[in-house]
């Protein structure tokens, strides 16, 4: 069977990841799969720095816009649609290129996750009401082990929903290729400043008094950085500047969990800079060949 080659790019929030997986697309004939739980929503453009329209023209970008901030979008829905767009960018001779943040979309992927049953919405809703001491009492109290990540409101109720049955994972998918992006904490403060700053000059307020306004701040959208340290804005409860500063505060902290993630996928090739990620490429696609 011919070899079917898959690029995946990774790294935390704002360590240029995105920029990377454009250079690769126009340097080995590919387009992009973005792997975003913020991204795959409309509307959600500045706050979760959506690849440029003048990016898009350039290069075509898969897995944008397909949901509205009010549904209910989840990793088996983001595998389903990845895969179609996987198998589409192939049988058109081009080399698929996924990047991302959200660990869970990519090891989907390039593991073949075997996702648990859908939830029961009426169940979900009233475990949904209870505190994360509620949370881990009830799971203590029907033997179920807590999650990795126990502080995790929304880990502790899918825990409870599946009985702690883990998803089945697979070997790392066939003729893949995952560079991982990581930058010193400095620097990416420094990046994560500049990036916040020119979201706000872009018209990040508005973007979100929009999206409140149409879905209010229970959406679960609405619970990405970027978009839920301005509620208490809103309220008056907290200055333009406070703002500014608790979401770079809490966009470093999102990068440190994702760090974390992806440290623990050692098929990660972690790359000492960007320039380096042309030349291990060209060597796996030759290898192909």
């Amino acid at each position: 069977m011919a070899a079917r080659p898959l690029i995946v790019v990774v790294g935390e929030t704002g360590s240029g990841k995105s920029a990377l997986a454009m250079t690769l697309a126009k340097k080995f004939n590919g387009e992009i799969i973005c792997a975003d739980s913020r991204t795959v929503y409309k509307g959600m453009d500045i706050g979760t720095a959506k690849p440029s329209k003048a990016d898009q023209q350039q290069i075509k970008h898969h897995l944008l816009d397909v949901a509205s901030p009010d549904q209910h979008f989840t990793a088996a829905d983001f595998k389903r649609l990845a895969l179609t767009a996987i198998a589409d960018i192939q049988n058109r001779g081009k080399l698929p290129i996924m990047v991302g943040g959200t660990g869970l979309y990519i090891d989907s992927i390039i593991f073949d996750y075997d996702f648990r049953p859908a939830a029961d919405p009426a169940r979900r809703a009233e475990l949904q009401k209870l505190s994360v001491e509620q949370l881990q009492a009830q799971l203590e109290a029907e033997g179920i082990a807590l999650p990795v990540n126990d502080r995790n409101p929304r880990h502790l109720v899918r825990a409870l929903e599946t009985g702690g049955v883990p998803s089945n994972k697979q070997a790392l998918l066939p003729w893949t290729l995952v560079l991982g992006l990581a930058v010193e904490r400095e620097e990416l403060r420094q990046r994560l400043t500049v990036r916040t700053n020119q979201m706000l000059e872009k018209g990040l307020k508005t973007e979100v008094e929009q999206l409140f306004k149409k879905y209010g701040w229970d959406c679960e959208a609405m619970s990405a950085v970027g978009y839920k340290e301005w509620q208490a804005y809103s309220m008056g409860m907290q200055s333009l500047e406070q703002t500014q500063e608790l979401i770079i505060n809490n966009s470093l902290s999102y990068a440190k969990r994702q760090r974390t993630w992806f440290k623990r996928n050692k098929s990660i090739q972690w790359l000492v800079g960007p320039s380096q990620a042309v030349d291990i490429t060209t060597t796996f696609l030759n290898k192909l060949q």
